[in-house]
């Protein structure tokens, strides 16, 4: 009955999730270097024995730097909704926009379009969101700004989880509780 955050190293990461949402039951499930595919595949183990209220979704960035393409990205997505869905029929899924790291600024063009293409695959399915943290991280000039992020450039220091926390809780309140 907890929503369910999982993905990769930006979920695993998110270890004051309980603080953050204390309103809410909430359970980590991130691993670390993970794709789109990686969830759907250890679904039985990372989904199916939490029967979750919600579920909330990070991953993409690790797809797009492995070299699969924007597309492959949405279709993942897509397969994971429906393998939730048949452990966990009807669970609402939100996903997290792949943010705009400066370590990976070069994906930006891939982010970009891959963001746009689960955004307009989830609005056209019941009980799928796409939760937008891609916009309000950039800069004026549409850039990948540092201060959301550690030394390392691709993981986020607390002021980006605060203002994750800020996009997704409307979501958590309308589906969470």
């Amino acid at each position: 009955g907890a929503v369910l955050f999982i993905g990769s190293s930006s979920i695993r990461l998110w270890t004051s999730l309980a603080t953050d949402f204390p309103e809410v039951r909430t359970l980590n499930r991130g691993f670390g270097g993970s794709e789109i595919a990686d969830s759907t595949y250890f679904a039985d183990r990372i989904v199916a024995p939490y029967h979750p209220r919600a579920i909330v979704l990070y991953a993409g960035d690790n797809d797009l730097e492995a070299g699969n393409s924007p597309a492959q990205v949405r279709d993942d997505f897509a397969a994971f909704v429906r393998t939730a869905r048949a452990v966990a029929p009807g669970v609402p899924v939100a996903f997290i926009a792949i943010k705009p790291s400066v370590a990976r600024k070069a994906l930006l063009p891939k982010i970009r379009e891959a963001n746009a293409l689960v955004r307009d695959w989830a609005a056209t399915q019941k009980g799928v969101a796409y939760l937008d943290i891609f916009t309000p991280m950039l800069d004026a000039d549409g850039q990948p700004q540092a201060r959301w992020f550690i030394q390392d450039g691709l993981h986020m220091n607390r002021t980006g989880y605060a203002l994750w926390i800020g996009v997704v809780r409307p979501w958590l309140d309308a589906h969470g509780r």
